[in-house]
């Protein structure tokens, strides 16, 4: 376990203001807001709570660093990335620990974090002198076509707190590469990662003005004035597809270009052909990494009605065994969630489910005493009327529902707005293909229970919003294409 002063040393390292311009400085009215451990309930410390004010400072210096920015060498926009990825791979114990702390993911679940986070800054430090354009002759012969590629511009990011140092660095690099100027607004929940990469990335010699952040203790004051500007060329969001909805709404009145990661109902699929005890082990991925707490976590496990009752026996066992205590705590699978609002919820969708005839297999209750513990639950012979079939869980539970065939399984799966991921267990290669390609989902695990990779698009369809993170598609949501007519005089034939 961590020890006090380290917990404290690493608290007390962190820059707590704003970051503008390539200045920290304190809020404009000099107001602070609480980070909370939810491990504990109680305060770490008190960071700098942005106003609408410092939002527009924030703009002003996105705005006067673009021009020169979008000029930088590519090549050295790479290295200012390859950098910040060494740095911040060289202090993963660190960084781990500050986000277990306000986060309260366990310390295994916070380093595989700061290793898949990082990996996006080696990804576009090598991406960024791959930005192309093209030439061709037109179809009369008669002109050139060419085609270049150019940064958008100044850029509003706006990041959630489950994943407080990747969702931010899915963003930030290819906005990097691309040559845009950024605008940072982390969860209030989770500032700290955010704030510590910022100041990795200003080691690494990113210009000043390039990357700004600022924490506000109310997110929709401090965007307001950003969105409503017109020198803001990019909107990208993560987050809840309520929220998703609005900031869109808002977005359109510039026509931002925008793109949204919102919220995911994931299908878990489990055909009678699958191997059990490896569908388990994907479903303890998919399900618990991250307390549950990720858009991409199962939300609902189909299983066929001949292995249902086995898989249900087996998955219980699994999580009713795993370690529930503080993230810190040697051999912690399970923290806390968030906060009181996030562990109400769950507590609310397992009664409403229990009400309706769910069986509780495991768990079904949250923790007496100190932080937000909810238990891992498995509940079988869920209606198909719980609430839990049609929202996000966003918590250690995973509810059990059957199937007679193919047809039935995948009309279940995609029985929901959503479209992020969805995951399908089966031996037999056709019956794969033909579900994936049914499945309506803009992501698909076969036969694995992740499907996150810094060199693979990540995104959904439907309610869960478009546009693509990560891989080679990624970068495109940060460039623009520009043409060129080019006539030529026609040369005198031979």
């Amino acid at each position: 376990m961590a020890t006090q002063t380290s917990e404290q040393s690493v608290i007390e390292g962190v820059k707590k203001q704003l970051f503008i311009g390539g200045e920290w400085r304190d809020a404009a009215e000099g107001g602070t807001l609480s980070v909370e451990d939810p491990s504990t309930g109680e305060s770490l410390c008190e960071v700098a709570d942005a106003q609408p004010e410092d939002a527009l400072t924030a703009l002003d210096a996105a705005v006067e660093a673009q021009a020169d920015w979008a000029r930088y060498p590519p090549r050295q926009r790479g290295e200012i990335l390859r950098s910040a990825f060494e740095k911040i791979t060289e202090r993963t114990e660190e960084l781990a620990l500050l986000m277990t702390l306000e986060m309260g993911k366990p310390m295994a679940d916070s380093k595989a974090e700061i290793a898949y986070g990082a990996e996006f800054f080696r990804w576009y430090s090598e991406q960024a002198v791959r930005i192309g354009g093209s030439y061709s002759t037109s179809p009369d012969g008669a002109q050139r076509v060419i085609t270049m590629k150019q940064p958008v511009g100044p850029c509003l990011m706006i990041t959630p707190w489950n994943f407080p140092l990747a969702m931010g660095t899915r963003k930030i690099g290819p906005a990097i590469a691309a040559g845009c100027t950024m605008v940072m607004k982390p969860a209030k929940q989770t500032p700290l990662s955010m704030l510590a990469l910022a100041e990795i990335l200003e080691e690494s010699g990113l210009p000043p003005g390039v990357l700004n952040v600022v924490v506000g203790s109310s997110s929709s004051d401090v965007i307001a004035p950003i969105i409503s500007d017109p020198r803001l060329r990019k909107l990208t969001f993560t987050g809840s597809t309520e929220v998703g909805r609005t900031l869109m709404e808002q977005a359109s009145q510039n026509l931002l270009r925008v793109s949204m990661e919102l919220g995911g109902n994931a299908p878990f699929l489990v055909f009678d052909d699958a191997d059990v005890d490896n569908a388990i082990a994907g479903a303890l991925v998919a399900k618990m990494r991250n307390i549950g707490e990720a858009c991409t976590a199962a939300n609902r496990f189909h299983v066929a009605s001949s292995v249902s009752d086995q898989f249900a026996e087996k998955l219980a066992e699994q999580m009713g065994a795993m370690k529930i205590a503080r993230g810190t705590e040697e051999g912690t699978q399970v923290g806390p969630l968030i906060d009181d609002d996030q562990r109400g919820k769950v507590v609310e969708l397992v009664e409403d489910a229990v009400g309706k005839g769910a069986k509780t297999l495991v768990g079904g209750q949250k923790m007496e005493g100190q932080g937000y513990f909810y238990q891992p639950t498995v509940l079988n012979d869920v209606s198909k009327e719980a609430d839990l079939r049609y929202e996000e869980i966003f918590g250690p539970v995973a509810p059990i529902f059957s199937f007679d065939s193919e047809d039935e399984a995948i009309a279940a799966a995609n029985d929901t707005e959503f479209g992020l991921v969805s995951y399908v267990y089966t031996r037999d290669l056709n019956r794969a293909l033909r579900v994936i390609e049914r499945l309506q989902t803009g992501m698909v695990g076969l036969n694995q229970g992740t499907v996150s990779n810094a060199a693979a698009p990540f995104g959904g369809i439907k309610q869960s919003g478009f546009g693509r993170e990560g891989g080679k598609e990624g970068i495109e949501e940060y460039l623009e294409t520009k043409y060129v007519a080019l006539n030529l005089p026609a040369e005198a034939p031979f």
